[in-house]
């Protein structure tokens, strides 16, 4: 019989062992093994109604076992297949018990997670206690890793965005503006480019000061946010010259109602402190057709005709972009205070 002495030994030295007779019936179980099998009481029951040995195939008798002492055995507990074990069996001649114990093998950091196993769950030499320690310090270091590559991804994605954000009314930039018309260019898809100008802006400037300007064009930039629709592109491209890009949109009369609503609201009386800022737009829009794929430069020149010819038809006004504006050669010099081109 193995003594008392020798299965407290056991129990150190190997806490996932199994001891059983010559018939196969089980005299002792580790303290780890039991841990994993949980509430199944494994002592009195024959090993091979609790274990499945799966390599090498056809091992289920105590004989069959003793064949392979000292070899490698793969094997899963039949009340939880799920947890596959690694095995090794020795005789014990004096008595016939048999003694085999067993690990996790490559699995053990999952176990660990899922039996709520720790270091004191393995035998003090057992290298498998390094291991987790080193696969946990890997494990914190991959998460603090982790971690700064994605406060890393956040400040690439907000620097990105401030460098095309225009930082005054929080509107795409030219930059930005450069970028969306050229993909819409590339994929020729239909939509309409209108560049708008804000009327008498100079004067508030000049006569209210330029917290006053600022709080003018924050204003129109709401404005015209809200006359657009959510995947439509509001930019501000320069002091007081902003762009509208309205995606599939190329009705002339659909185009020009929008313009001529915002161009409304915009000389609407504007608050700022206790004065009133008056301000007016002029709007000129040259219409991308589906599949045509012109130039973003040519669009943006039309629409700076467009725009242009507005301005000197009285301002307050939108006028969509046709190759007969450039026939009038009044074109050719920019109205007081505003140069041609983006």
């Amino acid at each position: 019989m193995i003594s008392s002495t020798q299965y407290s030994v056991l129990n150190a030295l190997c806490p996932m062992h199994v001891v059983m007779d010559s018939h196969g019936v089980i005299l002792q179980v580790g303290p780890t093994l039991k841990k994993v099998a949980q509430e199944t009481d494994l002592l009195g029951r024959k090993i091979f109604d609790v274990v499945e040995i799966r390599r090498p195939k056809g091992v289920t008798s105590v004989d069959g076992l003793c064949k392979y002492a000292g070899q490698k055995l793969h094997l899963v507990l039949r009340d939880k297949p799920t947890v596959q074990l690694k095995a090794v069996a020795g005789v014990n001649d004096e008595n016939g018990h048999v003694v085999m114990n067993l690990s996790f093998g490559i699995n053990v950091v999952d176990a660990v997670g899922v039996h709520n196993l720790t270091s004191a769950d393995f035998a003090p030499t057992d290298l498998t206690v390094e291991m987790l320690y080193l696969v946990e310090a890997k494990t914190g270091a991959m998460n603090e890793t982790r971690d700064l590559i994605n406060r890393l991804q956040v400040a690439k994605v907000a620097a990105e965005e401030q460098a095309y954000t225009d930082t005054l009314t929080g509107l795409k930039n030219r930059r930005a503006l450069d970028h969306i018309l050229a993909r819409l260019v590339l994929s020729g898809d239909a939509f309409a480019l209108m560049q708008m100008d804000l009327d008498y802006f100079k004067a508030v400037n000049d006569t209210l000061g330029h917290a006053a300007g600022d709080h003018v064009l924050q204003k129109a930039a709401e404005i015209m946010v809200d006359e657009t629709r959510s995947d439509d592109i509001v930019a501000r491209v320069g002091g007081d010259e902003f762009v509208i890009v309205l995606k599939g949109m190329i009705d002339p009369v659909v185009v020009s109602r929008i313009a001529d609503r915002i161009i409304a609201r915009l000389e609407q009386p504007i608050p700022f402190n206790d004065d009133m800022c008056k301000i007016s737009s002029s709007a000129g829009t040259a219409l991308a057709k589906s599949g045509e794929r012109l130039p973003v430069q040519t669009l943006m020149d039309d629409a700076d005709v467009a725009l242009y010819a507005s301005k000197r038809n009285g301002r307050a006004q939108h006028t969509i972009y046709d190759p007969a504006l450039r026939l009038d050669p009044s074109h050719l010099e920019p109205p007081a205070g505003r140069a041609v081109g983006p």
